[in-house]
C-alpha cells in the first residue's frame, strides 16, 4: 500500500483546512487509516483513526474530537481529516498511516509522506 497526504498549508487561527490520503492497492478497506502528527524534536503523536467499514472512529481526546473528523471513503481509497477551530498548537508534519493499529504507531505499518500544517496565531 502507498500512501499520498495532501491538503496541508497555512491558515490563520480558528480557520479549517482537510487532509486527504490517497491510497494504491485493492485492500484499501481491510485497514485501519489514521492520522498522526509530529512536530520538530518529539514523537509522532496519534490524532485520529478509522476502522476499515469507516463505522468506528477513535481520536486522541475528546478536545480533538470536538474539532477534527476522520472519515474515509473506500470506493475511491480516500481518507480525510477535517479540523476546524484550528489553532497554533495543530501546527505539525501530519501523516496518514495504514495498518491494523489505531493507537501507536506500532500497530502501523504503511505510511505517507507528510503533510504540513501551519497554524498562525
Amino acid at each position: 500500500v502507498q500512501l499520498q497526504a495532501s491538503g496541508g498549508g497555512l491558515v490563520q487561527a480558528g480557520g479549517s483546512l482537510r487532509l486527504s490520503c490517497g491510497a494504491s492497492g485493492r485492500t484499501f478497506s481491510r485497514h485501519v487509516m489514521a492520522w498522526f502528527r509530529q512536530t520538530q524534536g518529539k514523537e509522532r503523536d496519534f490524532v485520529a483513526a478509522i476502522s476499515g467499514s469507516g463505522e468506528r472512529t477513535y481520536y486522541k481526546n475528546d478536545a480533538l474530537k470536538g474539532r477534527f473528523t476522520i472519515s474515509r471513503d473506500n470506493a475511491k481509497n480516500q481518507v480525510y481529516l477535517q479540523m476546524n477551530s484550528l489553532k497554533s498548537e495543530d501546527t505539525a508534519v501530519y501523516y496518514c498511516a495504514a495498518g491494523a493499529g489505531i493507537y501507536t504507531t506500532q500497530g502501523y505499518t504503511y505510511w505517507g509522506q507528510g503533510t504540513l500544517v501551519t497554524v498562525s496565531s
